[in-house]
């Protein structure tokens, strides 16, 4: 059995990565570029950092399975059914690392912690201390998007003492959570974070419209992809403060630019699309052992779990 593991990876990680599979496996985790000749007779294909489109298929005429982890937006799942080519993701698998980081770039912002932290590393005196945090008991957050991620945000916003609102296109019974029309729920929050996968119904979902409705001090989160949002939208709102700020973990295009403007702009906490990795840099033990159970399942003649397409 030959798997491709397509990305870019620590050596450390492509370690982990292996001990991940059977000895037996033949397995071969490679850079984008790199791909190529590894593709002819490839059973299955792990795409970290590059498209899945009828060119690339191509490449790969045994290929019998496109695992990805919980996003799919990179693989065109027609073209793959198309060809017989199984789609599978990983629904859930890192949901409980993305609602942490969350979580986490939400009280950064609150606490003022990047500015703590350079206050207390370049000695300023005691009296120059420009404090401006606030609790998060009481206010309220509105979740775009309750799949898994939206669901563990919006418990761990509850355990902070905080309203709670929410927008799904599908029903969800969510305990707690008050559910409402997207414009509602962008006029009464003072955090929008949002939680859903990108699709061509949710690209640019938040645009500027969307940030015309927000409150002048609101706080925006994404950690879920980079082209929910209309990114030149967003700066926008951010450089005439038309919105409070935002915490930025994904980019419509990724590397983030070394002269993007939101790396200028003081009102906005930015990390590297670090969200999803609880246990190291691209690497996630649970993530890797549902891709080795699933790809095994597969093969076997089961169906394997998480599966987008039929064939």
């Amino acid at each position: 059995m030959k798997i491709v593991i397509i990305g870019v990876f620590p050596e450390k990680t492509r370690e982990h990565i292996r001990g991940s599979f059977p000895a037996d496996w033949e397995l071969h985790i490679v850079r984008p570029e790199d791909a190529g000749p590894f593709l002819g007779d490839a059973d299955a294909v792990i795409p970290e950092h590059i498209s899945v489109d009828g060119p690339f298929l191509s490449r790969a005429p045994k290929l019998r399975l496109v695992q990805t982890g919980a996003g799919y937006d990179n693989v065109d799942i027609a073209e793959c059914t198309r060809r017989g080519i199984q789609v599978c993701n990983a629904a859930g698998i890192n949901a409980a690392a993305v609602a942490e980081h969350t979580m986490a770039l939400i009280l950064c912002w609150y606490k003022n912690i990047p500015y703590l932290d350079t206050f207390v590393k370049t000695g300023g005196p005691e009296s120059e201390l420009d404090y401006a945090g606030s609790e998060l008991l009481g206010k309220t957050i509105g979740i775009v998007g309750l799949g898994r991620v939206g669901q563990r945000v919006a418990a761990c916003c509850q355990a902070f003492g905080m309203n709670v609102l929410g927008h799904s296109r599908h029903p969800v019974l969510t305990p707690g959570i008050r559910r409402v029309e997207l414009e509602r729920l962008y006029e009464e929050s003072d955090i929008v974070t949002v939680h859903v996968p990108l699709l061509p119904e949710t690209r640019h979902l938040i645009d500027a419209g969307a940030f015309s409705r927000m409150k002048p001090d609101a706080l925006f989160v994404n950690t879920a992809r980079g082209a929910v949002v209309e990114e030149d939208c967003l700066v926008d709102a951010l450089r005439t403060h038309r919105i409070g700020g935002a915490c930025l973990d994904v980019y419509e295009q990724e590397p983030l630019a070394k002269d993007h403007p939101l790396r200028s702009l003081s009102n906005v906490i930015l990390t590297p699309h670090t969200a999803g990795y609880p246990d190291g840099v691209s690497y996630h033990r649970r993530r890797y052992a549902f891709f080795a159970a699933n790809i095994q399942k597969l093969m076997s003649g089961s169906r394997p779990d998480c599966a987008l397409n039929t064939v």
